[in-house]
């Protein structure tokens, strides 16, 4: 897999700072008040920005300082809407097995394309896929003998010709446009893969578990576009529905991995030098899993990838990435005792003075408190995250020894609960909701553990800088 033999914007893009950057030192200094990200300006690019919050690339320096903003997230492209159209040069690929009446309501909702490479992974009944597929002229790769997805999405793949695939779950269906309005990012010559936003299929009547993952499924990463990369808001895209560009996939997924293969390949991607983004413009519907046996398996399932995960990737899947002043300070307050306050006010002073000395010589002291709260704040939030999620059974093993323990397990559950409430706009009353919230972790969790004892590993469960790092299968 290499990486993209240019990355220069093409004259005439436009790129418009992300709502959450803000301007310091009297504009020479871009600080983002969500990531912490933050880039000085010299004089050229200072003037470039000077009173707005758009650039047109027309020359080598907005050129340059574009690619600089969208590398660090501050920055999104913005795409003309006449740059959309309904007859696309890409090969739609789809993974299925048994799936006829799904296959048959995706294919319907097709627009015009280059190709349909229908991709039958093992069906009972193979004449059934077979007549589908001519019915909707769609050429057919059938296996025996199933391999999984990325494997059938790796056949689609070898058949493919045209510059751009699709790869199209047999339980999504795109909205209109949709397909365009990814196609538009692949302008960007650096972009190898796109990914829209994954909403539910409407249902009748929808039960409390299909009105929490209406505001939170796995597979839908919100309303916010951004660029996609390991460590950030953004880390991973669901294999339900890419595009992509197909010279920079290489041999495509890793067809050992039946459960984050998506993540895999964004991470394997980022590493070759290729840029990866979410276009929630762009929508598809997906059938969700709402029946509460299936919906608390397919939870542990995803779990069981973080194994495969840090075997491949080392540190990019750990659960914590703690800085030790901030870290001190969340647990010396925890202790609520007077060792642990003391503890707590040095490790803040100290991490005040560090963050000041560091903006003081990017040139952005006013920004010290705002940047040393976000620490804190997400140090607490990682540790109470990690009590409910990936360590919960290290949380039930201290619960049972300490009241302090079950104090701080119970108040993050809860608090956890009522912030997603709030933030998601649930309909779910909050007694179902903190249920479905608790659920949902926990049968996460339990898929943590158990593919790391089927691996192994401690990998997926270790916070960063604690484990050996792994060469990632396939990287340059």
């Amino acid at each position: 897999m290499s990486g993209p033999t240019t990355c220069a914007l093409p004259v005439g893009t436009r790129v418009r700072l992300t709502s959450t950057v803000t301007r310091c030192h009297g504009g020479d200094v871009l600080f983002c008040t969500r990531s912490g990200a933050m880039v000085r300006l010299r004089s050229k690019a200072r003037d470039l920005l000077a009173g707005r919050d758009e650039i047109l690339v027309s020359d080598k320096v907005s050129a340059t300082l574009a690619r600089a903003l969208l590398d660090r997230g501050l920055a999104d492209p913005m795409w003309d809407d006449d740059a959309l159209t309904e007859s696309l040069d890409v090969t739609v690929v789809i993974p299925v097995r048994d799936r006829r009446t799904a296959l048959v309501r995706l294919l319907a909702a097709l627009p015009a394309v280059g190709a349909v490479i229908v991709v039958d992974d093992g069906s009972t009944d193979a004449d059934a896929l077979r007549t589908i597929a001519q019915e909707w002229d769609a050429q057919l790769v059938r296996h025996d003998v199933s391999q999984g997805p990325s494997a059938a999405r790796n056949s689609g793949l070898r058949q493919a010709v045209t510059p751009y695939v699709a790869f199209l779950d047999s339980d999504v269906v795109p909205d209109a446009g949709c397909l365009a309005a990814l196609a538009r990012e692949l302008r960007d010559p650096a972009v190898a893969l796109v990914a829209p936003r994954v909403l539910a299929l409407p249902v009748d009547r929808p039960g409390w578990v299909a009105r929490y993952e209406d505001v939170h499924s796995s597979l839908d990463l919100g309303k916010t576009p951004g660029r996609v990369a390991p460590g950030t808001r953004l880390s991973y895209v669901p294999s339900a529905a890419l595009l992509a560009r197909r010279d920079a996939l290489g041999d495509g997924f890793d067809a050992d991995m039946r459960v984050a293969e998506d993540v895999d390949l964004v991470w394997r991607l980022h590493r070759a030098g290729w840029v990866v983004r979410y276009q929630p413009a762009a929508m598809v519907r997906h059938e969700h899993r709402i029946r509460l046996g299936e919906w608390v398996t397919r939870k542990a399932f995803y779990g069981t990838g973080a194994a495969p995960l840090a075997l491949r990737h080392g540190d990019r899947v750990a659960p914590l990435r703690l800085a030790p002043l901030p870290t001190a300070a969340v647990l010396g307050a925890a202790t609520l005792t007077r060792p642990g306050a003391a503890l707590a006010a040095t490790a803040v002073a100290a991490q005040l003075a560090v963050t000041s000395r560091r903006l003081r010589q990017a040139g952005a002291p006013s920004a010290t408190w705002a940047l040393t709260g976000m620490s804190l704040a997400a140090t607490g939030a990682q540790l109470g995250a990690s009590l409910n999620r990936h360590h919960w059974p290290l949380a039930v093993a201290g619960a049972a020894c300490s009241r302090r323990v079950r104090w701080w397990w119970a108040i993050a559950a809860v608090t956890d609960a009522v912030t997603d409430h709030r933030r998601t706009h649930s309909t779910l009353d909050l007694p179902r909701h903190l249920l479905a919230r608790r659920l949902d972790d926990l049968a996460y969790g339990a898929g943590v553990w158990w593919g790391a004892a089927r691996s192994h590993t401690l990998g997926p469960l270790l916070p960063a800088g604690l484990r050996r790092q792994h060469t990632q299968k396939g990287d340059p």
